[in-house]
């Protein structure tokens, strides 16, 4: 009977440790699927969500997500391949800077770019992407 007891124990620890431990990884930061990212036309007649910008505008970022605190933005831009434009923002109280990305830069000084933004976050010393959007930017 005492033997049935600890055997018994022994099984409901074990699965309360194997639950505990697949909770513990479900939590994880970044591995979470609720992450969103979309682009804003800042300049202009009035702010938007579109599609397509125009070179020279200004835009932000609506951005969601559960699996950090501290979510960034990283958007790069490119003409043939090449990248032309290159930015980062915290998107986060207390983040220096603004959220603000002008789509143009000393490398870019005219045309059509295609451009992604990386919603991201730093996991260890590394950037994991939670999401992204990509769009055309018209000349």
């Amino acid at each position: 009977m005492l033997a049935r007891k600890l055997l018994a124990i022994a099984g409901l620890t074990l699965a309360l440790s194997t639950l505990g431990s697949a909770v513990a990884f479900a939590a994880k930061p970044g591995e979470t699927s609720s992450s969103s990212i979309s682009l804003v036309l800042l300049s202009g007649a009035s702010p938007t969500t579109l599609t397509n910008p125009t070179y020279g505008d200004l835009v932000t970022f609506n951005v969601t997500t559960a699996a950090t605190a501290y979510p960034y933005v990283n958007l790069n831009c490119y003409q043939n391949g090449v990248l032309v434009a290159e930015g980062w923002a915290g998107f986060f109280d207390g983040a220096l800077g603004d959220r603000t990305f002008a789509l143009y830069s000393p490398q870019w000084t005219a045309g059509a770019a295609d451009c992604t933004a990386y919603l991201a976050m730093n996991w260890h010393g590394k950037w994991k992407h939670l999401a992204w959007t990509s769009f055309h930017v018209d000349p």
